[in-house]
């Protein structure tokens, strides 16, 4: 066969138009390189009566997140290999994530997420008030930015995080595929465990657990109207007449933490946690030196601020002492203060450093139990202490607990010197245990399987 009508079956097998747009990309004649004029690239080696040893397309990928820093960290991480890889990518994020976005193209939401966290312990109706005075309009401005910035993109595939509600319509207005990201299984039903968030996240109902996913889907619905006011920012001004499935879901948890379940449908795809390993972190030097030679344990409750942050640093500074470990405490959103009369060498206060910088080093960490700050201290080889405040934390706090790499988790609003100081006598017995899982999940590539999946599409 001529090479011409080899091209031209191979453009066929692939879904590329014919001959024409055929370069060759060096001088092996094996090798070769489509272009065909509107961003997309094919490339390869070898034709005949096979397929190509390999093969990539350049997609225009557009990525949508929402929600606090463990939300976005992982989507910026997989912004950046996608692009390094050709790919065009762009991400949309909440205006306060604090995460580094350098070489990203980023735009924003329109959402501050801080805001909009509820406190703990607050009463049914005191929540229903936040949700409609703050949550909903923040939410609906949120889903119209996300269809204004993806049209404005055009892309060939989105690819989202549940919250991003509006996703699913501007997906199908535009006639592109969309794949839906979980960092914990909010939005896939299994029979094995019940739904992470709410009062049943710990507990195992047997054949009622698949029953508790109804409860997550039942308040996305809350904010039908609030998605469909954003179709006014779809071609045409209205939104598609049916919803297109996703084609895929990538589930970025490692599965040291969390096995796959047998009933997930083989659409679901595990890839791992989504971590920048080559990304290059700077420590501020009082850390640096702070970690240097010393026995110390990390104290971060991330973008928890509600409670008393004070007491709770209290609680965390005695804890330690009793053990003769220092303490480096990450302040984040405000969840946690070092009160003056507990300060000394021992104790060093930032609001934030880089879990790869800090975590290797230290014995234990203390920690709300956020999927992100979850998978990154089990990563790190270093047993926990989860101290959880709501959503899907308590779900992680059992999972760590039940795999043996963490202490019984202590609920926030029973967090004592006391609780704590026997639950870190605890983690210190599984120093091992974590340290066999972290090995085994920085073997792990969770950005290359999902970019594999989404080349596949």
């Amino acid at each position: 066969m001529c090479t011409r009508r080899r091209r031209e079956a191979l453009a066929t097998a692939i879904g590329l138009p014919g001959a024409d747009g055929w370069e060759t990309e060096t001088a092996d004649p094996l090798a070769w390189c489509f272009d065909r004029g509107d961003g997309a690239v094919a490339r390869g080696y070898g034709f005949g009566n096979r397929h190509p040893r390999a093969q990539t397309i350049r997609v225009r990928l557009m990525l949508l997140t929402a929600g606090t820093r463990g939300d976005v960290e992982p989507f910026a991480a997989l912004a950046r290999y996608a692009s390094a890889r050709g790919h065009e990518v762009r991400l949309a994020v909440p205006d306060d994530s604090g995460v580094d976005l350098t070489g990203v193209d980023a735009v924003r939401l329109d959402l501050r997420f801080g805001p909009l966290l509820p406190e703990s312990g607050m009463l049914p109706w005191t929540l229903l008030r936040h949700v409609q005075r703050q949550v909903r309009p923040a939410l609906r401005r949120m889903f119209a930015a996300a269809v204004r910035e993806t049209v404005a993109f055009a892309p060939d595939m989105v690819v989202h995080h549940p919250l991003i509600l509006s996703a699913p319509m501007v997906a199908d207005a535009l006639g592109v595929p969309r794949v839906l990201v979980e960092f914990s299984p909010v939005a896939t039903p299994s029979a094995e465990f019940t739904a992470p968030g709410g009062p049943t996240a710990t507990r195992d109902l047997g054949r009622y657990n698949r029953a508790t996913y109804a409860v997550p889907r039942a308040a996305a619905r809350l904010f039908d109207r609030d998605v469909a006011r954003a179709a006014a920012e779809v071609p045409g001004g209205q939104a598609p007449a049916h919803r297109s499935p996703s084609r895929a879901t990538l589930m970025a948890v490692s599965p040291e933490l969390l096995p796959r379940p047998r009933d997930w449908p083989e659409q679901v795809h595990l890839t791992g946690a989504w971590h920048d390993s080559a990304a290059e972190a700077s420590v501020d030097p009082a850390v640096a030196d702070f970690v240097r030679d010393r026995e110390y344990l990390v104290a971060s409750f991330g973008s928890m601020a509600a409670g008393d942050a004070r007491a709770r640093g209290r609680a965390v500074m005695e804890a330690a002492r009793a053990h003769g470990l220092g303490v480096l405490a990450l302040t984040g959103w405000g969840g946690l203060a070092v009160p003056d009369e507990c300060r000394g060498p021992d104790v060093l206060a930032v609001r934030a450093a880089p879990f790869d910088a800090v975590l290797p080093g230290a014995v234990l960490a203390v920690h709300h139990g956020g999927a992100g700050t979850s998978h990154a201290v089990a990563r790190a080889g270093i047993p926990s202490v989860v101290v959880p405040f709501s959503a899907d934390q308590p779900f992680w706090g059992a999972r760590l607990h039940q795999r043996g790499v963490a202490a019984q988790p202590i609920p926030s609003s029973r967090l004592t010197a006391d609780s704590l100081s026997a639950a870190i006598a605890e983690a210190l017995t599984l120093r091992d245990r974590a340290e066999r899982m972290g090995h085994a999940m920085r073997k792990e590539d969770g950005l290359a399987a999902a970019l594999r999946v989404l080349e596949s599409l």
